[in-house]
């Protein structure tokens, strides 16, 4: 695989901050980004580095690996291995690689191919074959795009995965996309990708798993003399009966009106709305004497 230097990609040195590798990716994102550069296939390559570069470099434990190992950390957990059982089967040559770190103080790729490739490799002459790395990666939606089940294509590492992200998933979730992470070593499976979801919630909704919670505004009238209300519900509306003589914090329960609950078709959870009783402003000088009215029959 071609050496790539990630931090000539995002024009930063490898003092940066994370919050400096942020910033420059945003900055270099902008001004690559396929909707900014149709058909610059060009700009369309350096924005795959740039993605690859912020998977590796904004992830602290991927870029210790690959400050350690340069083009060859996605094999680091495969490395260390292999030199712990070098250490236990004994290596009485002394022909063990020494490594001071910095990815410029040698290339890790003949070590690997003496290691796993040659016939001192193992016992038997036989290569070991050693699993791939897990990447991670996070996957932003609002929580209107989780309402339903929906296909969408993702690219990670230059490579575009076509997902079915299923209705009601949660924020911080984690699900886990086999085969998608880092090449094996001498023909040792893939890795996996495990993708975390961050759900924003800019409704007008709490969630607390398929639950749904909302505060509607009840105007005083109503809810004394009872009555109708039309509330909002996360897919449209619904018409609630008002009991008259409602207090203000009562609470109903719309239920099916909730969220979808995650991987069981046509199950969803409840919508609970909070009374919220609004009392008049400005009422006129006629409104004034009727409450005064009414003050001293209830005081009678």
């Amino acid at each position: 695989m071609a050496y790539i230097d990630y931090y000539k990609v995002l024009g930063i040195d490898k003092t940066a901050t994370e919050a400096d590798i942020k910033k420059a990716y945003r900055k270099m994102a902008r001004k690559y980004h396929p909707d900014v550069n149709p058909g610059n296939a060009e700009a369309e390559e350096k924005f795959k580095q740039l993605n690859e570069a912020n998977e590796v470099l904004g992830n602290p434990e991927n870029r210790k690996k690959y400050d350690k190992y340069g083009k060859d950390w996605q094999h680091a957990d495969a490395y260390e291995n292999a030199e712990r059982q070098q250490r236990s089967y004994g290596n009485p040559g002394g022909g063990r690689a020494q490594y001071s770190g910095g990815y410029d103080s040698g290339d890790f790729s003949d070590f690997f191919g003496s290691m796993f490739g040659g016939a001192g490799g193992s016992r038997g002459g036989r290569a070991a074959q050693y699993r791939g790395q897990d990447f991670n990666a996070t996957l932003q939606l609002n929580l209107e795009e989780v309402f339903k089940t929906e296909k969408r294509t993702i690219t990670i590492n230059g490579k575009n995965i076509r997902l079915t992200i299923p209705a009601g998933v949660e924020n911080g979730q984690t699900i886990k996309i086999k085969g998608y992470g880092g090449e094996g070593v001498n023909g040792g499976p893939k890795g996996d990708l495990l993708l975390q979801f961050s759900i924003a919630n800019n409704s007008a909704f709490k969630r607390d798993k398929a639950n749904l919670y909302k505060t509607v505004d009840l105007d005083l009238y109503t809810a004394i003399l009872g009555g109708e209300l039309i509330v909002d519900t996360f897919d449209g509306k619904a018409k609630l009966k008002v009991a008259a003589g409602t207090q203000s914090g009562t609470q109903v329960k719309l239920k099916g009106k909730g969220f979808p609950v995650y991987k069981k078709e046509n199950q969803f959870g409840d919508l609970f709305i909070t009374y919220a009783i609004k009392v008049p402003t400005n009422i006129s000088e006629k409104e004034k004497e009727l409450f005064e009215e009414l003050s001293k029959l209830q005081s009678s």
